[in-house]
C-alpha cells in the first residue's frame, strides 16, 4: 500500500506540469482529489491494512493529498492571473476617453475676473511678496511703529520686522520707488490677519489698485470705481461713497453699493440699510509719495482695495465664508 501512494504521486506530480489549461487542472483534480478520485479511494482503502501498517500509511497519504491540493491551487491562481493580465492588453481601434475637466475656484475666477475689467481700464497687473518687511507693509504706507492704524489691522508678526502682508498696498511703494509716474497699477494677492469668523478668514484675497499721473482727481476714482461695479454687477446697481480713514490715503472713503439682492428695498443681507460696503479708496496721502521721491506738487493719484471674498460672495449671494475652503464639491461644483 506505501508504494501504492508513492506511485500515485509521482504519476500526479507529471501529469500536474503537462497541464496547460485551466479545463486540465480541474479535469486533474477531479482524477486524483475527487470524491472518487485515486487520492481518496487509497484512504478509503487504509482500513484494510494490518493494524500496525495504518499510521505510517495514514500519515503518508494525507501529505500526499495537501502537496497535491496546493500544487492545484497554486498553477490555478496562476493560470488565472496570466488570463487576467491578457485581457488587460490595450486595444488601440477603442476611441479615446475624455479626461474630467476641472474647474477653477470661484475665488480664481473672480479675481480673474476684476483683473481683466481693470486691464482693460489700462492697468497693469504686479504682484509682491506676502513675506514682507515691516517697511513696506506699514512705514511706506504712512503707518509708522506705535501708530494708532496699526490697531486696525490684527498683524501676524514673522519678527520684530518682518510679517505676513495684511495687505497687497506694500506693492505699491516697491513699484513707485522703480517706476516714475505716470503709473496704473492693481495688485491681486493672498494676505493675512489674525481674525476668524462667519465673515473673516485668517487668510484672504485682496486686489489693491493705485493710479498716480498729473491732475488726477477724486473724480477720476468715481469714474474708475463706478465703471468696475457695472461691469462687476450691473449697469442699474448704483453707489455711494462715504467719508472715512485710511492712513495712506487723504480724503479716503468706504465705497457702497446698492444691495444686489433686494435692489435697495432693505433685507437681511444689507442690514435693511439697502447698502452694501464693497471697498475702500481715496487720494494717495502726500506722505507716501514723499517716502518714494515723487513730486508732491506735480502727481496726485488715487487708491481703491477691495476684497475678493467679499465681492464673491455679492456675486453669487454666498452666506459663509468658511464654504471656500472646505472643498465641498457640492459647492465648488456651482461656478
Amino acid at each position: 500500500m506505501l508504494t501504492n501512494i508513492e506511485e500515485i504521486y509521482r504519476d500526479a506530480l507529471s501529469e500536474l506540469q503537462n497541464a496547460g489549461t485551466l479545463d486540465d487542472v480541474e479535469a486533474f483534480s477531479v482524477k486524483y482529489l475527487g470524491r472518487k478520485g485515486l487520492v481518496t479511494l487509497y484512504l478509503r482503502g487504509l482500513s484494510a491494512l494490518p493494524p500496525d501498517e495504518r499510521p505510517l500509511a495514514g500519515k503518508r497519504s494525507n501529505e500526499v493529498k495537501i502537496a497535491l491540493e496546493e500544487a492545484v491551487a497554486k498553477i490555478r491562481t496562476e493560470m488565472e492571473a496570466k488570463a487576467e493580465g491578457a485581457d488587460e492588453g490595450i486595444d488601440v481601434t477603442l476611441p479615446g476617453r475624455m479626461a474630467a475637466a476641472g474647474r477653477l475656484h470661484p475665488l480664481t475666477q473672480i479675481t480673474l475676473e476684476i483683473c481683466g475689467i481693470f486691464t482693460k481700464l489700462g492697468f497693469s497687473i504686479v504682484e509682491g511678496p506676502e513675506i514682507e518687511s515691516d517697511y513696506y507693509n506699514f512705514e511706506a504706507l504712512n503707518i509708522p511703529k506705535h501708530h494708532p492704524a496699526r490697531d486696525m489691522q490684527d498683524t501676524f508678526y514673522i519678527s520684530e520686522s518682518t510679517v505676513l502682508r495684511t495687505h497687497t498696498s506694500p506693492t505699491q511703494p516697491r513699484v513707485m520707488e522703480k517706476q516714475a509716474p505716470p503709473v496704473r497699477i492693481i495688485a491681486p494677492g493672498k494676505v493675512y490677519r489674525c481674525d476668524s469668523d462667519i465673515t473673516h478668514t485668517p487668510m484672504f484675497h485682496q486686489v489693491e489698485g493705485l493710479l498716480v499721473d498729473e491732475n488726477v482727481s477724486f473724480g477720476d476714482l468715481k469714474g474708475i470705481l463706478t465703471t468696475f461695479v457695472h461691469q462687476m454687477f450691473d449697469a442699474e446697481t448704483s453707489l455711494r461713497f462715504r467719508p472715512s480713514f485710511f492712513p495712506f490715503t487723504e480724503p479716503s472713503a468706504e465705497v457702497d453699493i446698492r444691495c444686489v439682492i433686494c435692489r435697495g428695498k432693505g433685507c437681511r443681507v444689507c442690514s435693511q440699510t439697502g447698502w452694501l460696503e464693497v471697498l475702500g479708496a481715496g487720494m494717495v496721502h502726500p506722505a507716501v509719495f514723499e517716502n518714494v521721491g515723487y513730486d508732491t506738487k506735480k502727481y496726485t493719484g488715487f487708491a481703491f482695495g477691495m476684497g475678493v471674498e467679499r465681492i464673491t460672495m455679492l456675486k453669487y449671494g454666498i452666506d459663509d465664508i468658511r464654504k471656500y475652503f472646505e472643498n465641498d464639491f457640492r459647492f465648488l461644483r456651482q461656478f
